[in-house]
């Protein structure tokens, strides 16, 4: 028996985000048959006053709907017009939007989903001294207005989830498609024991680089970060050194998992270390590709042989040159927010989408396979 819709399904598309929601909402048209004029999208806009002040108009009725809300609040390629200059978005000016736009609703949908790729002040997770908690006020902020589900890939921290015990939250990881994609742009890699392990660039990111560790088997190292906690920059004690604790890398490949890339300075540190190790090419998969001061230091690594790819998704805004480097490879994830719309709103469960084992150890067989045929390993009998 096929499932029902939980109710009629509704898209927006926060500014910023009409490219991944026009993919979304193609992929959905398509798998319901439906006529390309027609859409899911909603007609919305966020209209701001010479002052800069801003409110949200809905052209649709809301009415009964199944609200699905994508918003990436780290898109600074948004602008608007404040006392005649040209300001771009902010994180905060970003998330003001999306309660604009959830109080545009007026209570009237039957539910309301955001999806946030990238949580808002996801970083600042738990407090050290006497400071905010923004990601766990945003969260419950989002909640006392209705909102009952709210997706996010591969945060900071999972465990603000408990900021709203009693709400929806599901943290998305996209493992799967990280690992297609470096098969794909990398076609002679040998992902076994003897060839590749996993290296986790600070502790915060242990237990993502786990999970790749277990369904790849590989092994892990991990850097550790050796700060100065007697002096503060930036609103945090600086890094003095990456300390390595590991196995011997001579003749591997690795692959870093982190999150974000921030500047990259850290990334490229350990890349560094690992190469002086001897390790034979090293990757780095992040979910969210931010390069906040631009791609110079990674053009220059590249080129040197610090490092062979680096793989980070669309799910955020990504620096349009970008596209133009041969050590960058964008792991599209519009149609596996699709498939995690398309069973949510048909009141099903996701358990499948959030733990892709099957699906990675069929990719893992396959791509043994074509090796084996190419010659460069040897199958199991």
């Amino acid at each position: 028996m096929k499932e029902q819709q939980f109710a009629d399904l509704s898209l927006i598309g926060m500014r910023g985000c009409e490219e991944i929601a026009k993919k979304v909402d193609y992929y959905l048209k398509d798998w319901h048959g439906m006529n390309p004029n027609d859409t899911y999208l909603v007609n919305v806009t966020c209209p701001r006053f010479g002052t800069g002040e801003a409110k949200a108009l809905i052209k649709q009725s809301m009415r009964g709907q199944d609200v699905y809300i994508i918003c990436d609040v780290f898109n600074y390629s948004v602008t608007y017009k404040m006392y005649g200059m040209t300001v771009p978005m902010s994180p905060d000016d970003h998330y003001a939007d999306l309660k604009r736009v959830i109080a545009a609703v007026a209570g009237k949908a039957r539910r309301i989903t955001v999806i946030m790729p990238m949580l808002y002040e996801g970083r600042q997770h738990r407090r050290q001294a006497r400071e905010s908690l923004d990601c766990a006020l945003m969260l419950q902020e989002l909640v006392a207005m209705g909102v009952s589900n709210i997706i996010t890939f591969d945060a900071h921290d999972p465990r603000i989830c408990n900021a709203i015990p009693l709400a929806g939250f599901d943290d998305v990881r996209p493992t799967y498609q990280m690992i297609k994609a470096l098969v794909r742009s990398v076609p002679d890699i040998v992902i076994d024991k003897d060839n590749m392990v996993i290296i986790s660039p600070d502790e915060g990111a242990m237990q993502r680089c786990m999970y790749y560790s277990s369904v790849l088997g590989l092994d892990i190292g991990m850097f550790y970060k050796r700060r100065n906690y007697s002096i503060v920059v930036n609103g945090k004690n600086p890094i003095e050194a990456h300390e390595y604790l590991g196995q011997d890398l001579h003749g591997k490949d690795v692959l870093i998992v982190d999150d974000m890339i921030s500047s990259g300075e850290s990334l490229l540190d350990v890349a560094s270390q690992l190469k002086n190790r001897g390790a034979k090419r090293v990757f780095a998969a992040a979910s969210f590709g931010l390069f906040t001061d631009g791609c110079d230091k990674f053009d220059k690594a590249y080129e040197t042989g610090l490092i062979d790819r680096v793989l980070s998704t669309n799910l955020v805004y990504r620096r349009p040159e970008l596209a133009e480097r041969p050590w960058f490879v964008e792991v599209d994830m519009s149609k596996y927010v699709s498939y995690i719309v398309e069973t949510l709103n048909h009141d099903t469960t996701i358990s499948e989408l959030l733990d892709p084992v099957t699906k990675i150890n069929a990719l893992m067989e396959k791509h043994k396979a074509e090796l084996a045929a190419q010659g460069q390993i040897k199958m199991d009998i």
